[in-house]
């Protein structure tokens, strides 16, 4: 077998395997170079899919006409020029590659027009080899023709879906490129049929309109707003209510310096904030936009730029975590709020607990009305806290409100559990009591987890672990915490070691003493069919109120609901 060099039209079908899998591949990279050009506006036409015709139009600032034969060759950019641009990469691409590589799997048109310019000019992908580009009438900016995606690749054509499939996933890509740059107006039509069309959004409601456009219009009514800073680290965007859920990681969108990325630090900073207010078995929504200076995270990680490296992973982990984190826990009852049941409470309550792990128990009317009139008593002149007065207790389970515009129920076991929860997570923090093991554990773990225990014996002895390294794989172990006594601690080590050598940092001890304090303070808290009195519920309300993510008891089942006087006139029909 001869080495031999690679023809340069091979080396870019190559290239183009790495970086075309689909016509949304296209457009993502073509969308993406008219946003580096400054556009304001891209309209994107196709036809059969992307597979006939792909077409992405934008006012950018536009390539000069001297520039429009390197524009198609490979390794020819304007984005960088030394190591030290490579190091700190603000642009979306930057490697030079997506024309050429387009251009050698489709017939690819390109025609641009400067500020300056009086026309356009156009050029085929075969005019890098030599051709003169041509006039062309065009408005300020570029417009890319890609033509029969894959007709000299028939292999890769094979692997193609439906149209219909295809153009799913041109939606599903051009949605997250619109959601990273609101300011940019964009339409997407297909087979000569407008779609959809976004105008640019310039404040928080145009923003947040845009949001239920792509992510719906449920979504966008229950989320908490996010925006925290520090010197090098910013985060904004919506944070899904625990409430609203999903069986599926389907609304899950982060953003790192305007680049939509699939990042597992970022996910599992997000699923640890939520885990404390999910319901089991679901996965929560939200929108995350993380900035930096681009010399801290490596762009350069992955072929189709989706994943990204982080110089300091555990300082971002800890700082997306704690934002979200003390956002969710503010998730407690206002005069604002509309209660934490699912939006669609009516109708969709069947299905929010068809899990299997909870039965809501069935809604009836209390047989002694004059009770509930004599309980009103304890309503006060003044005036009423976001959850009102109780005045009656239904079939040992719920808790009834009376509001100044309507009415609320509460659920009295999971709010009470949730209360308790708080309180000895509280009580825990900072003094986490030690128990030395009678006769000490002796662990074979790797000699990369040793180092890890032996760097971070500190922190294990923070949260109440006494190591000790005996070997260069061997670690023993003295004292674990009082209260995971009689837990697998053993592994529970091997895990935060791994977790460590991962991701630089772990939660896996306090996600373990949160599970006991939840089974304690579920057990502990009132039982259903138990018979309050009316202080004692009102009690339960006011504490409500200044629980932390009292809107969710510990296994992210929702603890009340509001019903406004005009819920109930549509409930009934009133006045019609």
């Amino acid at each position: 077998m001869f080495i031999r060099v690679l023809p340069q039209s091979l080396i870019n079908q190559i290239a183009a395997g790495e970086v075309i899998e689909r016509p949304a591949s296209v457009i993502k990279e073509l969308v993406e170079n008219a946003l580096d050009a400054g556009a304001r506006r891209i309209d994107v036409e196709l036809e059969r899919g992307g597979m006939g015709l792909i077409r992405v139009r934008d006012d950018g600032g536009g390539i000069a006409v001297e520039q429009l034969p390197l524009a198609l060759m490979p390794h020819a950019t304007s984005k960088i020029a030394s190591l030290d641009d490579l190091e700190r990469v603000a642009s979306l691409g930057f490697r030079g590659e997506a024309l050429a590589s387009i251009a050698s799997v489709s017939r690819l048109v390109l025609t641009s027009r400067t500020a300056g310019s009086e026309h356009a000019w156009r050029i085929a992908a075969a005019a890098s080899e030599g051709e003169q580009v041509s006039p062309a009438a065009q408005t300020q900016g570029t417009c890319v023709e890609v033509q029969e995606l894959f007709f000299n690749v028939p292999a890769r054509r094979k692997f193609l879906r439906s149209e219909q499939v295809e153009l799913q996933h041109i939606a599903r890509m051009l949605e997250r490129l619109a959601l990273s740059r609101f300011d940019v107006g964009m339409s997407l039509s297909h087979n000569g049929r407008p779609l959809w069309k976004l105008p640019p959004a310039s404040d928080g409601p145009q923003m947040l309109a845009r949001v239920a456009k792509i992510c719906g219009e449920d979504f966008a009514a229950h989320v908490i707003e996010i925006r925290n800073d520090t010197q090098t680290l910013h985060l904004s965007g919506w944070l899904g209510l625990p409430t609203f859920s999903r069986s599926q990681a389907d609304l899950q969108f982060a953003f790192v310096n305007g680049r939509f990325v699939r990042d597992k630090l970022l996910g599992s900073a997000a699923r640890m904030a939520y885990q404390d207010v999910m319901f089991h078995g679901r996965f929560a929504a939200y929108l995350l936009y993380l900035n930096l200076d681009p010399a801290a995270v490596d762009v350069n990680a992955h072929p189709q730029k989706l994943e990204v490296r982080f110089r300091d992973p555990r300082s971002v982990h800890d700082f997306v975590f704690r934002t979200l984190q003390s956002a969710l826990a503010q998730t407690r009852p206002t005069q604002a709020a509309q209660g934490s049941a699912p939006a669609d409470w009516l109708t969709g309550a069947t299905a929010f607990a068809q899990s299997g792990e909870y039965r809501q128990q069935p809604f009836a009317m209390p047989a002694t009305p004059d009770a509930v009139r004599d309980a009103r008593g304890g309503l006060s002149p003044g005036e009423v806290p976001p959850l009102g007065y109780a005045v009656a207790q239904l079939h040992g389970i719920y808790i009834i409100s009376q509001t100044q515009e309507g009415m609320v129920l509460v659920d009295m076991h999971a709010a009470h559990e949730r209360i308790l929860y708080e309180r000895m997570k509280k009580l825990l923090h900072g003094q986490v009591a030690r128990q030395p093991l009678l006769l000490p554990q002796s662990l074979r773990v790797t000699p990369a987890q040793a180092d890890m225990a032996e760097t971070h014996v500190q922190e294990f002895d923070a949260l109440g672990f006494e190591l000790q390294r005996l070997a260069p794989d061997e670690i023993l172990l003295r004292a674990v915490p009082g209260v995971l006594i009689g837990e697998d601690t053993a592994q529970l080590i091997r895990d935060v070691l791994s977790d460590l050598l991962e991701h630089g940092r772990s939660r896996r001890v306090e996600a373990a003493m949160d599970h006991l304090l939840a089974t304690s303070a579920c057990h502990a808290s009132v039982r259903a069919h138990r018979i309050l009195s009316v202080p004692e519920m009102n009690a339960l309300l006011r504490e409500m109120e200044h629980t932390e993510r009292a809107d969710q008891c510990n296994h992210g089942r929702p603890t009340w609901l509001r019903l406004s006087l005009q819920d109930m006139d549509r409930l009934f029909l009133r006045g019609r």
